[in-house]
């Protein structure tokens, strides 16, 4: 089943949380609610919205102060925000657009107008993310491919070293170190696969080692 696009609602005031959320839900969007600013930032992070609709007067944290919070968080500042506001002087709308909001609706407001806005800025923030992904993707390849031709260089000289002391023992001194030259010999040769998947990686894969620690996938 295709997933919902998520949208976060702060809103204080019951009735108008009440009526976005069911118009919202009614359109196919996975949403939630926040009462305030301070409780929508304990959601973000595991609900991971797309779009926030807020609210410009609240409490304790103001649709403002909570734009503003998220525009300066890099894993948060590519989610589209949207403020509700009565506010209609310039002042205001040069104030939200400064500390980094998207888009201003008046209240009251226009059910289509807002279902508009809504898919504009779903439509932005997938751009986004897909641009992101792509230069993320470009810088891995491009240190893949300078880690590869960093590796490659010395393990040539490794290898003609190698071959060349082996050629300098007598017969009786290989036979002793049989086994370390196999050791050897085996280890460079999983150096080099190493090598090689790296100039042909073509899609980086990110996946989670240890804690908070990440790895790049190399089949």
């Amino acid at each position: 089943m295709e997933e919902k696009d998520k949208i976060l609602i702060v809103e204080d005031d019951l009735d108008t949380r009440f009526v976005l959320d069911r118009l919202l839900t009614k359109n196919n969007y996975d949403v939630k609610t926040a009462v305030n600013g301070e409780e929508a930032l304990k959601f973000i992070s595991e609900f991971n919205p797309k779009v926030i609709i807020a609210d410009w007067n609240m409490s304790p944290i103001d649709g403002l102060t909570l734009c503003n919070t998220i525009k300066q968080n890099d894993n948060y500042k590519s989610i589209y925000y949207i403020l509700l506001t009565a506010r209609a002087s310039l002042k205001d709308r040069v104030s939200g657009l400064d500390i980094g909001a998207d888009e201003f609706l008046s209240k009251p407001i226009e059910n289509p107008e807002l279902l508009a806005r809504i898919r504009s800025g779903i439509r932005i923030h997938n751009l986004q993310k897909e641009l992101t992904n792509t230069e993320h993707n470009k810088a891995i390849l491009e240190m893949a491919t300078t880690i590869g031709h960093q590796i490659n260089n010395p393990l040539g000289s490794l290898l003609m070293s190698l071959k060349n002391l082996e050629s300098d023992l007598e017969t009786s001194e290989k036979e002793k170190l049989k086994d370390d030259f196999f050791i050897i010999y085996e280890s460079i040769e999983r150096i080099k696969k190493f090598v090689e998947a790296l100039a042909n990686l073509q899609n980086p894969e990110v996946v989670k080692y240890v804690k908070d620690t990440k790895m790049i996938k190399i089949n």
